[in-house]
């Protein structure tokens, strides 16, 4: 009997339906979404922290600093006890009034607690920190001939260690282009403000380094 082109079925018209496409192999499939997910995870977390405080920094580095916090607080020790067996100046919360009558200025550290530690801001802030001590005990040249050694060679300690930290943030390169400036200088205009400058610079001092210290330790830590 013959069947009109309406009433042929598509077997009978020899048309076919495309064939479905493959599905990839199973292991294949399997490898490229492993690939997939390991560089979706793997990429932000290398965007994200630049400078990891715990491999960032070299634990040659981190001990060598330790060891100039420790010399600097032993010279500034040792400055304090001759201000206050020398002169009687051995309570720097009784001078607070005149440290601010002579301009002298503190530093922070905000950027270096353990919870919440930016390398880059605190190496900057670290530096900065020494470099206006370094400025500060400048000043106080002249405090007397018994102190004067003394007050050098915490000046020279402070310096070799902001040039350590200096070297370090160059290698890192984070760096500013310039070294910071240390801005105006307390002008002591008598031999009792120098001596009592001394007194509040090398206390600031202390103060300053007990924080610097605690960082560094932290991160030396294995």
């Amino acid at each position: 009997m013959y069947k009109g082109p309406l009433e042929l079925g598509p077997t009978e018209l020899g048309a076919r339906s495309p064939d479905p496409p493959r599905p990839m192999a199973g292991p294949m499939k399997l490898m490229a979404l492993q690939l997939l997910l390991w560089h979706s995870t793997l990429w932000p977390a290398q965007e994200a922290s630049p400078l990891d405080p715990a491999s960032s920094l070299p634990q040659s580095f981190l001990l060598k600093c330790l060891e100039q916090v420790r010399k600097i607080q032993s010279d500034g020790a040792a400055l304090q006890e001759k201000l206050c067996a020398t002169y009687k100046l051995c309570h720097p919360e009784e001078l607070v009034l005149l440290g601010h009558f002579l301009g002298i200025p503190r530093t922070p550290l905000s950027s270096c607690p353990s919870q919440a530690l930016q390398l880059t801001g605190c190496l900057s802030q670290l530096h900065s920190g020494l470099f206006l001590y370094q400025g500060l005990l400048q000043a106080l040249a002249g405090i007397s001939p018994e102190l004067a050694p003394t007050v050098d060679m915490l000046q020279l300690d402070v310096a070799d260690f902001a040039t350590t930290v200096w070297q370090q943030m160059e290698d890192l390169g984070v760096a500013p282009a310039l070294q910071p400036s240390q801005g105006a200088m307390p002008t002591f205009t008598s031999a009792f403000q120098r001596r009592a400058g001394g007194v509040l610079v090398t206390s600031h001092l202390q103060s300053f380094l007990k924080l610097a210290y605690r960082m560094l330790r932290y991160l030396a830590q294995p």
